[in-house]
């Protein structure tokens, strides 16, 4: 039996896992196991938040240990994933030149109002094809702009998050393309950054360095990191989709008719295309054309997820009521429904200082009812996102031409059968669940490819075909999912959603 053993780094803005991948290039089969688990969050300064990159780059040296210690001279890779938009700026001796800022900072609202004041939204969209959303690293950048950031005056180079812990691995500086694809200022038709954009609002654009294709081989690991940790300097390190959307959705068994859901603190919905899909309509439904792995894009808007669970989970801990995952979800199966719905996407929503209010003052200015119990505040939040997923969905039907047929949730959140089986009534659509653990996979099997032993996209999606079980959720629609939806909708047209 031929086996490769590697190390996926899975980096999410709630914790950070080192997960070890078997696969079995025989059987063309795959395991994932978690190794070592950590957690992560933005910190809060003033009224800024910040990542401390550092203290994180810790625990990837201690999973690297982990993994050699049990595997030695056996492991043949390692493969970084993060979030998006999220970037560093190094000096000229390669060096941090700050933390970097949250893409839930507040700085973030101001500076995108002020820019689509200097910069049209339809020029902006036509060059990226990218949604909207202040999160975005245009903005980011450009409120480092508006404040005469001294940083940024400084900066030689610049590096998205994966990137910065790739060239820390490695020694390589480069920009993987599903990663950079998040900052809306890269054109998805021929992978290079949008330098005419960047220096039209003040951004020296020098700093950028060159794209590369996810499944690089970037060389091997740093002689003086093997030193200090005393392990080989022949693993190698590789970019997978370094953007952890890209590559959950490489992992997925997508079909022609199938929509998907990439579920985790943000929930990815869309349809994977074999290239940009930008036009008037596109940009109107603030669709995005973000970069996947094999040339292809993932066509899908961002929508808010768990990130709403996991804020309220955190709020009445505080109010010394703790409750575990799955405790919140029995409580929301046994608690009234239709009760009151929220727009997932209010801009109040991104990072407020306490959820439970926030969603409470929403209820309050729309004139619905308010929960009484915790289970019926999770329902509130669960069946909203299952309404937006079906508004999603059915926007991506009418750009795309295509009749889609089921829904593939797969991730952290594809764990929540509630939230599975209330995707299937709303949408009235069957819902495919999993792999639980898809990011990690297809970092895992896009190392594969860079290594050379996975040749193309069907050929990774056959390893996870032969390797997991998935389950399936059939619809039970009724009238009252249809009126809740035309409710949902007129929430939306009363607080300016889409």
């Amino acid at each position: 039996m031929s086996q490769l053993i590697v190390l996926a780094f899975d980096l999410g803005a709630s914790s950070g896992r080192a997960m070890i991948g078997t696969i079995n290039l025989d059987e063309k089969k795959v395991q994932v196991e978690e190794l070592y688990r950590f957690p992560n969050g933005p910190v809060r300064v003033g009224e800024h938040l910040y990542w401390d990159v550092l203290r994180i780059w810790s625990e990837v040296k201690e999973g690297i240990l982990r993994a050699y210690r049990r595997y030695g001279n056996k492991l043949a890779s390692i493969g970084v994933d993060t979030w998006g938009v999220d970037f560093v700026l190094l000096d000229n001796n390669g060096e941090l030149l700050g933390n970097p800022h949250s893409y839930r900072d507040p700085r973030n609202q101001v500076a995108m109002k002020e820019l689509l004041k200097k910069v049209p939204r339809e020029k902006i969209y036509e060059r990226t094809g990218i949604q909207f959303t202040p999160i975005n690293t245009l903005y980011q950048l450009y409120a480092m702009v508006m404040a005469g950031s001294s940083q940024l005056q400084a900066a030689r180079t610049f590096l998205m998050i994966p990137d910065l812990f790739n060239y820390w691995l490695s020694g390589a500086m480069a920009c993987e393309f599903t990663e950079a694809s998040t900052t809306q200022f890269v054109d998805p038709r021929t992978k290079t950054w949008c330098l005419d954009l960047l220096e039209e609002i003040g951004v020296p654009t020098k700093i950028f360095p060159k794209i590369i294709e996810p499944a690089t081989k970037l060389g091997k690991i740093r002689r003086v990191l093997a030193e200090e940790l005393g392990i080989s300097k022949d693993i190698e390190v590789v970019a997978p989709a370094t953007h952890d959307t890209a590559s959950a959705i490489a992992a997925a068994p997508i079909e022609s008719d199938s929509a998907y859901v990439s579920c985790g603190t943000w929930s990815l919905v869309g349809v994977e295309l074999g290239g940009p899909l930008i036009n008037g309509k596109a940009m109107e439904y603030n669709f995005t054309n973000e970069g996947g792995a094999f040339n292809t894009i993932t066509f899908l808007r961002n929508i808010q997820g768990m990130w709403f669970i996991q804020e309220i989970r955190r709020i009445l801990a505080q109010r010394g009521e703790e409750y575990s995952y799955e405790q919140l979800t029995k409580m929301a199966a046994e608690a009234e429904g239709f009760i009151a719905f929220i727009d997932p996407d209010n801009p109040r929503f991104i990072a407020p200082i306490n959820m439970i209010d926030e969603i409470m003052k929403f209820l309050e200015e729309t004139g619905q009812r308010k929960p009484k119990t915790v289970g019926e505040l999770v329902r509130v939040v669960l069946e909203s996102l299952a309404l937006k997923y079906r508004l999603v969905v059915e926007q991506a039907e009418d750009l795309t031409g295509r009749r889609i047929r089921k829904i593939n949730i797969f991730g952290g959140g594809s764990r929540n059968w509630l939230h599975n089986q209330l995707v299937a009534d709303f949408t009235n659509r069957e819902v495919v669940a999993g792999p639980e653990e898809a990011t990690s996979i297809g970092n895992v099997l896009l190392q594969a490819a860079g290594l050379g032993f996975i040749k193309s996209l069907s050929e990774l999606r056959e390893y996870v075909k032969n390797s997991f079980e998935l389950r399936r959720f059939e619809p039970k629609h009724t009238a009252k999912h249809e009126d809740a939806y035309n409710t949902f909708l007129s929430i939306l047209e009363k607080t300016g959603g889409v």
